[in-house]
């Protein structure tokens, strides 16, 4: 299979590269940077953005199939920036598989497309797209998301949706580490009363359902057209799961915590302080982080056992094991 992978260098890019390599596909990657990393297992690398047309168009041709993991994350910045590069730029990598003829796209998309504030407990695909955002990274998502699969079935091409929710693992460059550098300066607070469920999913095993996906997506298949989400079956308790990975690294647990309320008043007043002076940095609180840390959100996996095999090959307890050494080497850095 020749398959192209945007966002290939990236933490859940790369874990499908390697997949893909090691079951022997033609591999390329189409990313801002050189990954000579990637280039030393035979992977093709192009360099460029998902707002240049004629790049990713130019990337599409000769592909089998599109793994489309490229996205520009966070809760804060520009909506011109986000709707860019999500939005016009997945529509871009659209564009380029139906002019050379690509016949699978797997999107890699968020549950944060149907996140409405308020708490999902063990829901399915069935909850509606949001109305409104708290930030743009979601809307610019949904927005994209809705584009992919309302392509299905157009000059033989055959999409699909994942939802990754909340990926961890080894060689992640910004949920832990971030986590880690705010814990050793004091500034974890646990938000609500702590009760709260979240799903999660192991990188590893979200690479391996973008290759199950792909594998199983064809014009007659149920997967066509479809959004998934992707997590470990069973949901955690965020804050046990937070002090977990704390302990790992040899930290003690959040200690301190805020209402749920008073984050949000908080995160409002910073979001507009940052937009009235046009500070480009992302604020410690956002409306949006106050709902994600003191809400449930967790999902059923049942539609992507169904259709296409997903399955967690890689166990929680394996994956911390294989985290470890990270977060202990995290855990000994001196902050800045």
């Amino acid at each position: 299979m020749r398959a192209l992978v945007t966002g290939g260098g990236g933490f859940l890019g790369r874990y499908i590269v390697e997949q893909l390599v090691a079951r022997g596909d033609r591999v390329r990657v189409f990313s801002r940077q050189r990954y000579p990393e990637l280039e030393s297992l035979g992977v093709e690398s192009l360099t460029g953005d998902l707002q240049d047309q004629p790049a990713v168009l130019a990337a599409c041709q000769g592909m089998d199939v599109v793994f489309h993991a490229a996205a520009l994350p966070g809760i804060w910045g520009p909506w011109k920036l986000f709707h860019g590069v999500n939005t016009l730029g997945t529509q871009h990598v659209i564009d380029g598989c139906q002019r050379h003829g690509v016949g699978r796209l797997v999107f890699t998309s968020s549950p944060s497309v149907v996140y409405d504030g308020h708490d999902h407990l063990g829901a399915d695909e069935s909850l509606p797209y949001a109305t409104q955002f708290l930030c743009h990274y979601p809307h610019s998502k949904a927005l994209a998301e809705q584009a992919v699969l309302a392509t299905n079935g157009q000059d033989g091409l055959a999409t699909c949706a994942l939802r990754p929710h909340l990926i961890w693992g080894p060689r992640d460059t910004q949920l832990i580490p971030r986590l880690i550098e705010r814990a050793k300066r004091g500034q974890l607070r646990r938000v609500g009363d702590g009760k709260n469920l979240i799903s999660m999913v192991y990188v590893e095993n979200a690479a391996r359902a973008h290759l199950q996906a792909a594998d199983a997506l064809s014009l007659s298949s149920p997967v066509a057209g479809q959004a998934y989400f992707i997590n470990e079956p069973e949901p955690v308790n965020l804050w046990d799961w937070i002090n977990t990975l704390l302990g790992r690294a040899g930290l003690p647990p959040v200690a301190k915590s805020i209402s749920a309320g008073t984050a949000s008043a908080i995160g409002a007043m910073l979001e507009g302080v940052h937009s009235l002076f046009g500070i480009s940095s992302e604020p410690r609180m956002t409306r949006f982080l106050a709902s994600q840390l003191s809400r449930s959100h967790w999902y059923r996996v049942d539609k992507a056992r169904r259709d296409f095999g997903f399955d967690a090959a890689v166990s929680v307890e394996e994956g911390l094991r294989r985290l470890d050494p990270e977060l202990r080497a995290l855990g000994r850095v001196r902050c800045g």
